[in-house]
């Protein structure tokens, strides 16, 4: 397994997660996690991550509800990542048209400011598909003259439910490759 198979997708989010939610000692949660056991102990004292909401592994995918149980009961069970086929599944299905619920379409110009942020070798092309957007909208948050832009705030597109965490990692992944190559 690859060391980035073997980790959490968000490491501190699941650790403050986990502090949180269960009876799992530290040590198991920086080992599933990828971080140093201190930092898992300044999580559960508040000073590490503050701020940082935490993300369900479960909900996720990233573990199995009957895995916490046998962790939290044996000290010294080591928590094993979920193997996921929805990397495989996800490459093979057609796409459909993405219908956004009326809730969450307020939430699209915080997913594009996040992604411009944490992202920025990110073609627009490659965030309209992603998020479901104009060109005019992703334009304007990038120049920092949207209508709404005293309101807008970074939150990632995975956890406001607009796309898949699969669907994200493979747009970034295909814009980093492209920038390797285009500075080679």
């Amino acid at each position: 397994m690859s060391k980035k198979q073997q980790y959490p997708l968000m490491p501190k989010a699941t650790a403050v997660w986990l502090v949180e939610n269960t009876a799992l000692t530290f040590k198991q949660i920086a080992d599933f996690c990828g971080v140093h056991e201190l930092e898992v102990k300044g999580i559960a004292d508040g000073e590490v991550a503050v701020g940082v909401m935490g993300i369900d592994p479960v909900t996720t995918g990233q573990l199995d509800k009957h895995e916490l149980e046998r962790c939290a009961q044996d000290a010294k069970a080591i928590l094993k990542l979920k193997t996921s086929s929805a990397y495989d599944s996800a490459k093979s299905s057609k796409k459909t048209a993405k219908y956004t619920p009326i809730a969450r379409r307020q939430d699209k110009p915080d997913a594009i400011y996040w992604l411009l942020k944490n992202y920025p070798e990110v073609k627009d092309s490659d965030i309209i598909k992603l998020i479901g957007t104009t060109k005019s909208t992703v334009a304007a948050l990038r120049d920092r003259t949207h209508w709404n832009m005293t309101n807008i705030r970074q939150r990632d597109p995975v956890l406001l439910g607009i796309c898949s965490q699969i669907d994200l990692d493979r747009v970034v992944e295909k814009a980093k490759l492209e920038s390797a190559a285009a500075s080679k």
